[in-house]
Formats: C-alpha cells, structure tokens, sequence
C-alpha cells in the first residue's frame, strides 16, 4: 500500500502577494503599450505626406496657381513662391494642434 504524504500547499498570504505582484506586472504593462499605441496615432503623418505629395503632382502639371492656401484637417496648407530662390516653391504644412511644421522645396521644372 502506497503512504500518501502530505503536500505542503501555499498559504493564504503568499497566494495574495503573487496576485498582487501579477496584476502590478500587468497594469504597468497594459499602461506602457496605452502610451505606445497613442503616441503612434498622434505621430502618425501618412495621411498628410499623401496629400502633400498631391499638391506636388499638380503644381509640377500646372494644376493649381499660386499662392495656394487649403485647410486638409488639422493642417494648414500652403504653396507659395520662395522669395530668395526665384526657380523654387515652398510646401509647408502646420499642424493647428502642436505647431509641428513639415516643409518641403519643389524645384520648377524649365
């Protein structure tokens, strides 16, 4: 006959600490990837890089005449000649929200 023995098994205390100690692990966790994922989303400038590169396919086809002003959501838009540099135009783009600028230079073609 086999001798059953006697399994020591956790007490009360310890079972609530471990749990304690895995949902801190998990909160912190589930926090981290909260602010991950809304700064990506806040970040995230395809839509507007896309539209810009559409201004630019019409201006290069004389689509639109200058200067060009447009709201394209959060944005502010604007085609206009540079003064220093006679054969360039300027692109730029400004976030009402942040103030965050994006810029680019587009050479006329001869």
């Amino acid at each position: 006959m086999v001798v059953l023995k006697k399994v020591k098994g956790a007490t009360l205390m310890e079972t609530l600490v471990a749990s304690v100690i895995i949902i801190t692990v998990f909160i912190l966790a589930s926090m981290i990837l909260n602010n991950l994922f809304s700064n990506t989303i806040k970040n995230d400038k395809r839509a507007i890089n896309v539209y810009l590169n559409v201004l630019e396919y019409k201006y290069i086809n004389n689509k639109i005449d200058l200067p060009f002003f447009d709201d394209f959501k959060n944005w502010q838009i604007s085609l206009t000649k540079d003064k220093e540099e006679t054969r360039t135009v300027s692109l730029s783009a400004t976030h009402k929200a942040t103030n965050k600028q994006i810029k680019k230079l587009i050479r006329e073609h001869e």
